[in-house]
Formats: structure tokens, sequence, C-alpha cells
């Protein structure tokens, strides 16, 4: 536990601090390579569990010192053994008894009397200080202040379900490679394995027990993907048909690029700015024995990779602020800045409105996001369609929101379509 509260303090210490909790960990991993499965799960369980709750734990923390704690590391290490405390089933004795070694470790010897004291004051004082901290708007939601205040001017009567849903853990979702393996087959599979999973929609197939993915029939084959129910829509809403030709406009890590190629025989030309993301897309495809055109490349730079040819179908899957995925990436709302909204919004409109020109006319656009605020989303259509003319918003009369806005639920990510005809 010694070293696992090590690592985790220093991954939720550099998160906070803006980093991406998945690259940290992927970093960690590399650096201690001699860690066992068990130990790296039980690192990346603390480091998101405390991301998750963190807002709780940080209120909790404040009740039980007397003055704010100067060192942002052992701050740090505090809370992390306070979610330990509140969330998981390790001995109480051993957690406290760690976190001192592990302040010790880091040089701070002064600091274990703070740390032995806070800890076993928490253990006396639990459902009075929790009581007390979840007055808070931010230790009740989990989320800064500006976030609760725009979600409740935005979602006057959602705003709650879509806080409090993240605080849960997501489930795991499967998309069946419908060229492979029919759902119904797939579930058989499942079954015989003694794996429990149920049919949610279309291609998707959601486990009652998330589980490591080489643990999966048949995932190395390409038989399945792991992919979030509401990103599965891609494909369908597109409307495929065979010989078209597809812009996959950012395409990594691959998962909608698998989906389109799977669903129907067309020619996808798959970019993405970041040359080594593409090679996930290159390894998602090489495991599903899928081809596409791949490109590393500034979509928005269309003089750099466009050889002229129009497109049939395009699909910018544009980078946002990940408002809607954060019950899977809890680091993203301590990261995340009221400032960087608009920031997305000006890529996305640079997006839509560069990419528009390459589409033939009667071919379709779609823009996706995985954000829930409205500037990522209703507001960029409206600017879009407003400024183009030839642009006409079609229904999505395959979604059951009438406005393409998919608010997370139990089974779903926060997610956004928007589907264009260009006439």
């Amino acid at each position: 536990m010694f070293e696992i509260q090590r690592l985790a303090t220093a991954a939720v210490q550099s998160a906070l601090a803006g980093r991406n909790l998945n690259q940290i960990l992927a970093d960690t991993w590399r650096k201690n390579s001699r860690l066992a499965y068990a130990e790296r799960a039980a690192v990346q369980d603390l480091s998101f569990g405390t991301l998750r709750f963190y807002g709780l734990l940080d209120a909790v923390l404040r009740r039980l010192l007397l003055k704010p704690v100067a060192d942002d590391q052992l701050r740090v290490l505090l809370i992390v053994a306070l979610y330990q405390l509140q969330y998981t089933k390790a001995k109480s004795f051993a957690i406290v008894d760690h976190a001192v070694s592990t302040a010790n470790s880091l040089g701070k010897t002064a600091a274990k009397g703070l740390v032995n004291a806070v800890l076993r004051n928490f253990l006396r004082r639990r459902d009075e200080l929790l009581g007390e901290a979840i007055k808070e708007d931010v230790a009740r939601f989990n989320y800064p202040p500006w976030w609760i205040a725009k979600l409740k001017n935005q979602y006057s009567s959602q705003w709650q379900q879509i806080l409090e849903v993240a605080n849960r853990l997501p489930p795991m979702t499967l998309r069946v490679n419908r060229r492979r393996c029919t759902v119904a087959g797939y579930l058989d599979q499942l079954n015989s394995h003694g794996i429990s999973a149920s049919h949610l929609e279309g291609d998707a197939v959601v486990l009652s027990h998330p589980m490591p993915v080489d643990k999966l029939p048949g995932f190395v084959d390409g038989l399945v993907s792991v992919q979030d129910a509401s990103a599965q829509h891609s494909a369908k809403l597109l409307d495929l048909q065979p010989g078209m030709r597809v812009l996959d406009a950012c395409s990594a890590p691959g998962g909608k690029t698998g989906h389109l190629l799977e669903t129907a025989d067309v020619q996808v030309v798959a970019l993405d700015s970041d040359a080594e993301r593409l090679t996930r897309v290159e390894d998602n495809l090489r495991r599903l024995k899928l081809d596409a055109e791949l490109k590393a490349a500034d979509a928005t730079a269309i003089d750099t990779w466009w050889d002229g040819q129009l497109f049939d179908r395009i699909l910018i899957d544009a980078p946002c602020t990940g408002s809607g995925v954060t019950r899977r990436h809890p680091d993203i709302k301590w990261a995340r800045r009221p400032t960087d909204i608009a920031q997305f919004a000006t890529q996305q409109q640079r997006l839509l409105e560069t990419l528009w020109p390459s589409l033939k006319v009667g071919g379709k656009l779609l823009y996706a996001t995985c954000s829930v605020f409205r500037e990522e989303n209703h507001e960029q259509i409206d600017t879009h369609l407003a400024r183009c003319k030839d642009a006409c918003l079609l229904p999505l009369t395959q979604l059951t929101t009438i406005d393409g806005q998919i608010v997370p639920d139990d089974f779903h990510d926060g997610f956004f379509y928007a589907l264009l005809a260009k006439i």
C-alpha cells in the first residue's frame, strides 16, 4: 500500500495541475515496470476515485485542519488517504500507518504527526464531517462552482442528473463487429465463458461487470471493440452506402473509424493532427482487419492533405471540453477552466468552416462532440447554418432525443450530434 499511495498521490497531484490522467498513468507504468497487475489496478482506482470525489474530500480535509496545508504534495496525500478510508475496503489502521510512512518517504518527516492526527480524527468524526461538507454544492456534486452554475443555467430540469451520474462508475459497453458476428451470437459466446452481459441497443452490448479486454472472447480477433453506447450512433446517422468516400476528420483513437468500416464498404480517409495518436487508429483497424487511408494532418490546414476529391460523407468528432465523459475521465472537471470553452468553440467552428467546401452537394456532414455545453454544440450549429446558406439541418430520427443532445445516464455518456446536408 505504501508504494500505491505514493504513486497515486503523484498522479492526482499532476492531474490537478492540468495533465491528462490517462497519460500520467501510462508514464507511471513505464517508469515502474515491475508493478504487478493488481498494484496497477490499485493505483488507478485511487487516482480515478480521488478525482471523482475530490470536491467532497477537499471539503472534509478543510474541516479537519486548523490552517491550510501549504505543501501541495502533503495535501494531496491526505486527500488520497481520505478517499481510501471512505470508499475502499482496506483496513483503516493500515491506511493511516502507510500514509504516515508515505509522508516520511516523501521527505515530510515533520508532518508525520499531522497525517496521523488528521486521518484518525476523520475516523472519529466521519458522519459529522461528511454531513457538514455536503452543505456545499462543490462537495455535494464534486464539480467546480462555475461548472455547476453553467449546467443549472443550461439544463434547468436535468442539471442534477448530469452531475450525479458522473459520480457513478461507468459501464463497460462493447460494440459488436457486425462484419464478423451478430449481437445474439456474441452474447452466446460471453455466456459460454460465464460472462454476464445484455444487449443495450444497436450493436451495443453492456457487461454486468467490467473486465480486462484480453479476457473478452474474440477481442484480439476483432469481434468486438470497447465503445460507449452514445458514441456508437455516428455510423448509423451518416447513412453510409457502399462505395462512398468518407472523411473522418479527427479520427484518433479510431473507435468511430472502425465502426464506419464495419457498417458499409466505404473508402475512409482518416485524419488526425497527432501522428502518435494516429498509430492507435492503425492498431485498432489492424485488430478489426479493416483498412483506411490514414493521414497525419491538421484537418483545418486543408491544402496540406486534401486532393480535391469531394466527400459523400464527413464525420467531425470535434475536439471539445469532454464535459459529457467526466464519469470516465474525472480529471477533466478539475483541469478545465471556463475560458477553455471559448477556445474549443473557435477550433470547432474552424473545422466546420474549413471542411464544408469538401462535401459534395447532396452529401451529409455529422458534427459530434462528447460535451454537454451548448457553446460547443447547438451554438456551433446555429452559427454554421447562419454562415452557410447551402447547409440544412436534418432530423435525427434514429435518436430518442429531438435536439441531438444526449445527456448522461446509467448507460450513456453525454454526447451531441447534428447532421447537416449540403443543398
